[in-house]
């Protein structure tokens, strides 16, 4: 779950806003990135916008009310809007704003009861292929060209999927030849679908409630694998067979853990809001151990990232932490006197 899309016209446009200041400016495909590590290989970004204010290029109203981020790949910016009934996937030119093609489908004219807003997934783009979800659970492969239809599954009712309470959010990820999502269905936690004709390869993972985070690819004591934050634990799930490798329980209220897993080594950090805190997992040959536990970074909406041997996180109540993952030590904080 990523930021308001009526929002998200603010978003494009201070993405726009940079490109000047880049003269390589990197292709943004997925959720968090060219390495999904939410870390931009950029150089030479305007950082002085005082002295040297940017100059707006383009700005495009959305105004749906949903969660969508951008996706950026080949000259073009890809976003999920919605209007009455409808989900709309946008390509935009890069340099002017201009729209390329849309693609629509049927969702639903009414916000979720919570008003949650509609789409809330990221789209990734792939070896000429647009992936979407939707928050009610259809997926989407469209080519990336001309937004034309190559093929569509819905993982909520193809695989028994129970929705979390605020929707399907996950962004989809894919690896080889697998697109990999999260359906939260009987033994179809996580699903691995052929990325160029939608067909089931395995479904597995064990049977949790669908969270909101986007799945990780890790290779963990030799063996790949994708870790799942679900409504109710951390997951790590066999890439080559759905296998469910182990379970490190991780209740929350509400069963609301959003941010992204951060992978180093056999180590896994996870962080969840409403007073539950982060830890530090180690995968051991005897399953799952916690390192440490504590309440320095409450991470709602916003994934982690590791820099430098240090974790930064934005959390509750609106505070941008530093932690030490060797210990959980909160080596900085911003204000200062506002951490929980």
């Amino acid at each position: 779950m990523q930021i308001k899309n009526y929002m998200l016209n603010i978003a494009l446009l201070m993405l726009c806003l940079c490109l000047p200041l880049v003269v390589f400016a990197a292709d943004w495909p997925h959720f968090l990135g060219p390495q999904a590590n939410g870390i931009a290989p950029d150089q030479g970004i305007n950082k002085t916008w005082a002295q040297r204010p940017p100059q707006k290029l383009w700005d495009v109203a959305l105004g749906d009310d949903g969660y969508a981020g951008p996706a950026v790949a080949g000259g073009k910016v890809y976003i999920i809007a919605h209007e009455r009934d409808q989900d709309v996937v946008r390509a935009l030119d890069l340099t002017n704003g201009q729209e390329i093609w849309r693609f629509n489908y049927t969702d639903t004219a009414d916000a979720a009861s919570n008003d949650s807003g509609f789409a809330r997934s990221t789209p990734l783009i792939s070896e000429g292929k647009v992936y979407t979800l939707s928050r009610l659970g259809m997926a989407h492969c469209l080519d990336a060209q001309t937004g034309a239809k190559l093929w569509s599954r819905n993982i909520q009712t193809d695989f028994g999927g129970q929705k979390p309470g605020h929707d399907y959010s996950m962004s989809p990820i894919v690896d080889g030849n697998k697109l990999i999502l999260c359906p939260g269905g009987n033994n179809a936690t996580v699903v691995a679908l052929d990325k160029d004709t939608g067909q089931t390869i395995w479904a597995g993972g064990g049977s949790d409630t669908a969270g909101y985070a986007t799945p990780v690819v890790a290779e963990i004591l030799g063996v790949k694998q994708y870790l799942v934050f679900t409504g109710v634990s951390l997951v790590g799930v066999a890439a080559d067979s759905g296998q469910l490798l182990w379970r490190f329980p991780w209740k929350t209220k509400y069963d609301i853990n959003v941010a992204t897993p951060l992978v180093a080594g056999n180590r896994i950090f996870i962080a969840s809001d409403y007073g539950h805190g982060c830890a530090l997992v180690e995968i051991t040959p005897q399953g799952p151990e916690s390192q440490w536990e504590n309440t320095e970074l409450q991470a709602q909406f916003n994934s982690p990232v590791a820099y430098n041997g240090h974790i930064y996180g934005v959390g509750d109540p609106g505070v941008l932490v530093c932690l030490d993952p060797a210990t959980g030590e909160a080596l900085t904080q911003y204000p200062r006197g506002m951490r929980n």
